[in-house]
């Protein structure tokens, strides 16, 4: 979609455009079924970049200490409990710049995906900056969707982030979409943008080619530590408006209700679900922030009538899908 037809939309009356985003989505999205995602930290602390809101670069006094890689052990137990409480798709994170291939720790990564796409679920990963040559290593080992997030507009990037351009983001995703990746990429609302930054934003992201199969939605969690650490807590409102303009926008895309959701009532999060998102990451933790507890969410989607979204993964893989439990 064109920013114009964006700035339209964002200036529609909220129930009139929550209207519009509810009939694009029972259009595209017949069952009432939700992603639930686990994301876990493989190596935390220590990146050399300089995101501004982020709370494991190594420039600020976050807190948050510098960690190895992950035994694979480790990662395959956490990996296991993911499936064995309803999770679909299993996200790795790592605190790096990017991966290069030859090297010792792109070789281990690679190893912990191929034993963890024996578990029958969708793995993404997300890595940092991506070369054509590794991101088909990805892809061969087990990789379903590699999550590379643009964050902001073009335009008030250099503003959040000068340690790699907008420009360096696009090119690692086009070498995931030519290896054969599902693109998961979305962005942080509360970085101190404009509402046109927003969709500039999305702008960008809905004109990929093709459009990226999930985008998440993430509301800043101030930082200690961190320059962005003093920024004010989006509106809700705003949130839903922004997820369902995106669910318009893309509207084959699992939308996900990401950081952000230990601010919103269970009330404010159904408003979202009604908005467009069908998908959140599941567990008590993104990464280094908090995140709502698995009991919570069980209940909550029960409540709401929703239930887990069956994993989609490659064919290789199906013969390895065991029965996931369904959240009571």
């Amino acid at each position: 979609m064109t920013l114009t037809e964006l700035q339209a939309l964002h200036s529609l009356p909220f129930f009139e455009l929550i209207q519009k985003s509810r009939k694009v989505h029972d259009e595209n999205w017949e069952n009432p079924e939700v992603q639930l995602c686990t994301l876990l930290s493989i190596k935390t602390g220590g990146c050399s970049e300089d995101c501004s809101y982020c709370a494991q670069s190594a420039r600020y006094n976050s807190g948050v200490e510098s960690e190895r890689l992950m035994a694979k052990c480790d990662i395959m137990e956490r990996a296991k409990v993911a499936a064995e409480t309803g999770s679909t798709r299993f996200c790795m994170g790592a605190a790096w710049r990017g991966v290069r291939g030859g090297t010792q720790r792109f070789e281990q990564v690679l190893d912990i995906i191929r034993d963890v796409s024996t578990l029958g679920m969708e793995v993404c990963v997300t890595l940092g900056e991506l070369g054509p040559e590794e991101a088909v290593q990805l892809k061969e080992a087990g990789v379903t969707a590699y999550n590379h997030n643009l964050d902001t507009s073009p335009e008030h990037y250099p503003n959040i982030v000068t340690s790699h351009t907008y420009e360096d983001r696009l090119r690692t995703i086009g070498n995931v979409q030519k290896a054969g990746m599902s693109v998961c990429c979305g962005g942080i609302l509360g970085l101190g943008e404009t509402i046109t930054d927003r969709l500039r934003m999305l702008e960008v992201i809905s004109n990929f080619d093709p459009q990226p199969e999930s985008v998440p939605i993430n509301s800043l969690m101030p930082m200690p530590g961190t320059p962005l650490a003093e920024n004010p807590q989006v509106d809700t409102f705003d949130i839903a408006r922004m997820i369902a303009i995106t669910r318009i926008a893309i509207p084959k895309a699992k939308v996900r209700l990401s950081a952000g959701r230990t601010r919103l009532s269970d009330e404010a999060q159904a408003l979202c679900f009604f908005a467009g998102a069908n998908s959140i990451f599941y567990g008590d933790k993104l990464l280094t922030a908090k995140n709502p507890t698995v009991e919570k969410d069980q209940v909550l989607l029960a409540k709401l009538g929703l239930s887990p979204l069956a994993p989609n993964v490659p064919e290789s893989c199906a013969a390895n899908i065991e029965s996931q439990p369904v959240p009571a």
